[in-house]
């Protein structure tokens, strides 16, 4: 048991190292270019200025999304989709499969739930003893179902998923932002100090280095940020394009695909205004979706919430801070 909780210390500690990482590539890159190259390089001040400025703006977007994507818990099932003790108790006494997942579809009758084990099954989850809400999964690393996960990315150190997936989005655009920022404004003195046109010292080595890393990661960014609009067009999660998700009916990777506009205000909301800043604006409260083949009109649970949230275990407030307040 101590053993086992002290590797589980210094997998925490370790699972840190790929943020530090980034962290200090990105403080270098803020010493290279505001001190090495604005301050001591550059010499049109207007041009300094311009420059310090739209750096600074595209730092401090960078840093902001960073921080709500390693920040923000991921959010689970609330307590609705969890095992009364009498259910709890009936399912652990029953010893014949076939007995307990009718139990289970008993009480997932009174739940939004609609998609299913590759068995046909109600998905349950064994260790937080839940059923799984449609798109939810349970992440190994944060120990916890996950309230429509994408991945659990070890460079935020945190489960991509329905609390945070606009910020983890917002990161990737920000930091290619960034990215392409110090490139171009760089290029022209890269240029100067390969060819000698200017002097040797502290900052010739800062300059070269800032731009061949600026353009390595942008390049590494810009194919997982198009594949991740590729994912938010399409309505699905890096798992769901992996393993599609199973319906009654059968597997459909375009099962929650309602269209690309939609798609986008369930990621980012209706209020175009809000879609780059770092707030929640996602739809929803990550228990149920709109189907592609069933409209809320014809679907009971979605088109009167009351027949399930009679108290507010699971309200969608509209805001994540009430929402994981409930829900987690």
């Amino acid at each position: 048991m101590a053993l086992s909780r002290g590797l589980r210390c210094c997998q925490k500690v370790f699972s840190w190292i790929p943020v530090l990482i980034i962290t200090s590539v990105v403080l270098w890159s803020y010493y290279a270019y505001v001190f090495q190259l604005c301050l001591f390089t550059l010499t049109n001040t207007f041009e300094k200025v311009a420059y310090l400025l739209v750096f600074h703006v595209c730092f401090v977007m960078f840093s902001w999304t960073y921080w709500k994507s390693i920040f923000t818990p991921p959010a689970s099932p609330c307590k609705k989709f969890q095992l009364s003790y009498s259910d709890k108790e009936r399912y652990e006494m029953e010893e014949r499969p076939d007995a307990q997942k009718q139990i289970l579809v008993e009480i997932a009758k009174k739940l939004p739930i609609f998609t299913r084990a590759q068995s046909g099954a109600i998905r349950f989850c064994d260790r937080c003893q839940v059923l799984k809400p449609d798109r939810c999964h349970h992440c190994s690393v944060c120990e916890t179902c996950v309230l429509k996960m994408d991945h659990h990315c070890p460079w935020v150190n945190n489960c991509v998923g329905f609390s945070n997936y606009k910020f983890f989005l917002l990161f990737l655009s920000y930091s290619m932002l960034y990215c392409i920022f110090i490139a171009a404004t760089v290029f022209q003195y890269f240029l100067k100090f390969w060819v000698g046109d200017l002097p040797n010292g502290p900052a010739k080595f800062h300059v070269l280095f800032l731009m061949f890393v600026a353009l390595m990661f942008f390049v590494s960014l810009m194919f997982l940020f198009g594949y991740h609009c590729w994912l938010v067009a399409k309505n699905r999660s890096t798992l769901e394009a992996f393993s599609a998700p199973v319906f009654v009916g059968g597997p459909d990777r375009n099962g929650f695909n309602v269209g690309v506009r939609r798609n986008l205000q369930q990621v980012f909301g209706e209020d175009r205004r809000l879609w780059l800043i770092p707030v929640f604006t996602s739809q929803g409260n990550g228990h149920y979706f709109p189907l592609k083949n069933v409209s809320e009109s014809q679907n009971p649970l979605l088109a009167n919430e009351e027949m399930w949230e009679e108290s507010d275990d699971c309200s969608d407030e509209g805001s994540l801070g009430e929402s994981l307040n409930i829900c987690i």
